[in-house]
């Protein structure tokens, strides 16, 4: 049997719960241990109330890496737990320019996604501890981080597809989810102005890419409404960006959202992917299958505090695959990961703490060995950032 290959796509990690990051590329079969110096990112400008802010303009998973731009700033009533409950208490009834036609008939949830962490000069780092998806994890949805950052909030929403076959998204759109987004907090009737341009603060004409193999199979009337070539492409897709934020001025607080929220459901893992750590080479290639639970409870408690626990496990197959033809070319090796996130929002901000744990078996036989990846994000603490690599 032949299997499809999804090589150089975000599928680095055998376990990302939406990550939303590009290929995080092969670790030499070493033991390597990093922590990423934390450093003062550059700055941009942004308009608040009564002035302006300095702040990162890109979201990031590892304190270094520009992974998703900011394209909403959020002040006045701007704390994500008000923004959460504005978006929650909307219907699926959109008018003009949103046609009464899937995707644009979602409705707004909690949603299983990435811990990410933002910063601004004034509040340091904070933490995405509000996420939010219109739709559902699969197979298309928009999805919104927020963090505060003091007086105001920003951030980052974009339309993403589940790969076939992982537990991982691609993002195809920012310009259409910062859209959705504003338009939904505009009938809200929370809005104290118009929306208006906080200025170009990231990368344009693009920032990031879709990948050809992944492009591809996208229907048609999806690569149109994301505003891409109707035709197969032979090379990545830049994800459109105008390198704009859009402000919006929060006036009023919608009432109080749910007080908790659970969602459970399994997702069956069968692709082709690098082989994410210990690998030999680039033609260093795993099929891996089988069940990955995934369970979000989210608690509103009686601090007023928003509680987002996030647990991921799965124990996978994992059997090497000759790139050339496509067929086995080992032993199947057990994977087992497991992902784990703690987030609180409260009036100091988000903190968000997580790992992730990935691990090949038998021990000992070689080309096995472990990956885990540490983040823990809190207002007014020093940030930390791990990953380790131990390879047999």
């Amino acid at each position: 049997m032949r299997y499809h290959f999804l090589a150089g796509t975000c599928l680095g990690l055998l376990l990302a719960a939406c990550a939303d990051r590009p290929d995080a590329g092969l670790t030499s079969p070493r033991i390597a241990d990093a922590q990423a110096a934390v450093a003062t990112p550059p700055l941009v400008s942004i308009p608040v109330e009564n002035g302006s802010a300095r702040i990162w303009a890109y979201f990031t998973d590892d304190l270094a890496t520009e992974q998703d731009p900011v394209n909403l700033v959020l002040t006045g009533e701007a704390d994500p737990r008000a923004i959460r409950a504005a978006l929650l208490g909307l219907d699926g009834n959109r008018g003009a320019p949103f046609p009464p036609v899937f995707p644009f008939t979602c409705t707004w949830s909690d949603a299983v996604g990435g811990i990410m962490a933002g910063f601004g000069e004034a509040a340091g780092w904070g933490g995405t501890a509000v996420q939010l998806q219109c739709g559902s994890y699969g197979p298309i949805r928009f999805h919104l981080r927020l963090v505060k950052l003091g007086s105001f909030s920003i951030g980052n929403a974009h339309f993403e597809v589940v790969i076939p076959g992982t537990t991982d998204h691609q993002v195809l759109s920012w310009e259409l989810a910062e859209q959705l987004v504003a338009y939904d907090l505009a009938r809200s009737g929370l809005l104290g102005a118009a929306p208006a341009d906080a200025g170009a603060i990231n990368a344009a004409p693009s920032h990031r890419s879709i990948p050809a193999v992944i492009y591809n199979g996208l229907p048609v009337s999806l690569r149109g409404l994301i505003g891409g070539p109707l035709g197969d492409v032979s090379a990545d897709v830049g994800i459109p960006s105008d390198g704009h934020a859009t402000a919006l001025l929060l006036a009023g607080a919608a009432a109080p959202a749910a007080a908790s929220a659970l969602q459970h459901f399994v997702i069956d893992f069968n692709q082709v992917i690098p082989k994410p750590f210990c690998a030999t080479g680039p033609g260093d290639y795993l099929l891996v299958e089988g069940p990955v639970d995934l369970r979000l409870e989210v608690t509103t408690l009686p601090t007023g505090e928003l509680r987002r626990v996030f647990r991921a496990d799965g124990d996978l197959s994992a059997t090497p695959i000759d790139p050339g033809s496509g067929l086995p070319s080992g032993a199947p090796l057990r994977a087992q990961v497991s992902e784990w996130q703690e987030s609180l929002a409260g009036t100091d901000g988000g903190s968000v703490q997580g790992n992730q744990h990935q691990q090949l078996l038998p021990e000992r036989q070689p080309g096995t060995g472990q990956l885990l990846i540490q983040l823990a994000v809190s207002p007014g603490k020093v940030p930390r950032f791990d990953r380790k690599v131990s390879c047999r």
